[in-house]
């Protein structure tokens, strides 16, 4: 056992760092060390909250896992993760190893076939916020700075933004204080942040979040999508396991009714549940790119498999009609909320599994193919642009970078959720619907768009429902593209 050796810091006991060759048993340990290290922070709070500052500093760590290689791998090229690109120290902080379980052993599990070396468990030198320990405890409160008898940050650590950041994914060269290069995506600071805000933007538990996410503009998807899942809940071979709505109401029979909440979150969240969670969860983050990089930044620490936009646009083109689709194949990026992390020179490329997989959710939903198909659908560049009412503003400068572009359609997230999908190695799609057409006199007032949305809603939602469906079918190998991995890569997804 560890026992810490700083008599004016209490730690607790956790078991030295051991190799292991089994993943499971790999994830079994960093669980163990986690629990301890979160049990021990949450009894010395409430003891701190009833009986004042503790004599010593309270501190816990996080469990890691290491990876030491001499040699350059064998590995598979087709794959674009599983390996380590050199021989080097290799390590990763971790958090939540009950809810990455599966996750974590699938890729320890592809590190010990890769390299033919043990991973190493134990406890790192990052330490764990007292915050994020809470979290767990849903019972527990920490309680504003200054509303105690004395400092928080005096006796517990507290959540560091200097230590909370994206320099992994966007390719800034972090390591760790002793050198070691990154294993995967996301600091374990990083993701508990993430965990925190998404249960405030969402108000579901990450628990309930599935691998495929489909993200919208409008709430009137919800309804659609509630019951879709109700007639999924009704048929016993469907998969399907159980529907959650915001707040975690979560049902299994389908005719349980869902008590409405008296107040909306800020991005309301729904999820169709499989056992393997392979079921499709719908957020809707509501209306600009602001919104839309704040779901993904949170929602890209849970690894989904994929995420599309199936939302709302203007149609820029005069044949055009209300209610046609749009395939997004490239994106004109005027949304501004990613240029210090991902510049609009990056080029932000269509993926040929997701485009194949809308397409032919199209065609099944709508019954058309082939030639017949591009009456109601068209395949181009969508405009993504920061500003709602563009139109109200001197118009050469825009419309001419829309021409330029050979922009088809024009919204306020989808370049946005897919240059996040990009950033984070997270497989994007978008397909939108024709809402309006500001150039050509059609605009979005009252009463114009109500025939539109009540034919068109079930039939978009249904069409981005297929593709989840399609891709939850195909091997992790191939919808991971190597496309949106770089040469220095995390062997971690």
């Amino acid at each position: 056992m560890n026992v810490a050796k700083n008599a004016a810091v209490r730690s607790p006991d956790v078991p030295k760092h051991e190799s292991f060759t089994d993943p499971k048993l790999a994830v079994a340990r960093l669980q163990e060390i986690y629990q301890t290290a979160v049990k021990f922070l949450s009894e010395n709070f409430i003891n701190a909250l009833s009986e004042g500052q503790p004599d010593r500093r309270v501190r816990a760590f996080y469990p890691e896992i290491r990876l030491t290689t001499t040699t350059y791998a064998k590995t598979d090229s087709r794959l674009s993760f599983g390996h380590v690109a050199e021989p080097g120290m290799y390590a990763t902080t971790v958090t939540r190893p009950d809810l990455f379980a599966s996750y974590l052993e699938q890729q320890i599990g592809l590190l010990l076939q890769s390299h033919g070396v043990p991973v190493v468990i134990g406890a790192s030198t990052t330490e764990m916020p007292v915050h994020f320990a809470a979290a767990n405890d849903p019972g527990l409160t920490v309680p504003h700075d200054g509303s105690m008898e004395f400092n928080l940050r005096d006796a517990f650590d507290v959540p560091d933004l200097s230590t909370t950041h994206d320099a992994i994914v966007n390719g800034q060269g972090f390591t760790y204080a002793d050198g070691a290069s990154p294993l995967a995506p996301f600091t374990a600071q990083r993701i508990d942040y993430s965990l925190a805000r998404l249960a405030h933007y969402t108000a579901t538990a990450a628990e309930h979040f599935q691998n495929h996410v489909l993200f919208t503009n409008y709430q009137f998807y919800v309804e659609e999508f509630e019951g879709y899942a109700r007639q999924m809940l009704a048929d016993p071979d469907s998969g399907y396991t159980s529907f959650v709505s915001t707040g975690n109401i979560e049902i299994t029979d389908p005719d349980t009714p869902i008590v409405a909440p008296a107040k909306l979150p800020q991005m309301p969240t729904y999820h169709l549940k499989r056992a393997n969670g392979g079921g499709i969860t719908l957020v809707n983050i509501g209306v600009g790119p602001s919104n839309a990089k704040t779901a993904t930044d949170h929602i890209a620490v849970l690894r989904p498999h994929a995420w599309l936009m199936v939302g709302h646009c203007a149609g820029l083109r005069n044949s055009q009609r209300l209610g046609d689709f749009v395939l997004a194949h490239a994106y004109l990026r005027e949304d501004h909320v990613l240029d210090d992390d991902l510049p609009v020179w990056v080029p932000i490329p269509a993926l040929a599994e997701i485009q194949i997989a809308l397409e032919k959710a199209v065609a099944d939903v709508t019954a058309l193919e082939g030639f017949e198909l591009k009456r109601i659908m068209r395949t181009g560049t969508v405009a993504t642009i920061d500003n709602r009412n563009w139109e109200l503003r001197e118009q050469a400068g825009p419309v001419q970078r829309l021409s330029q572009s050979r922009a088809i359609a024009l919204d306020m997230e989808s370049a946005t959720i897919a240059a996040n999908g990009f950033r984070f190695r997270v497989p994007y799609g978008t397909l939108l619907c024709v809402s309006d057409k500001p150039l050509h006199g059609e605009l979005k007032l009252p009463g114009m768009a109500s025939d539109f949305y009540k034919t068109q809603v079930a039939a978009h939602l249904m069409i981005g429902i297929r593709a989840m469906e399609a891709l939850r079918e195909m091997p992790l190998e191939r919808i991971h593209s190597r496309k949106l991995r770089s040469f220095e890569e995390t062997a971690f997804l």
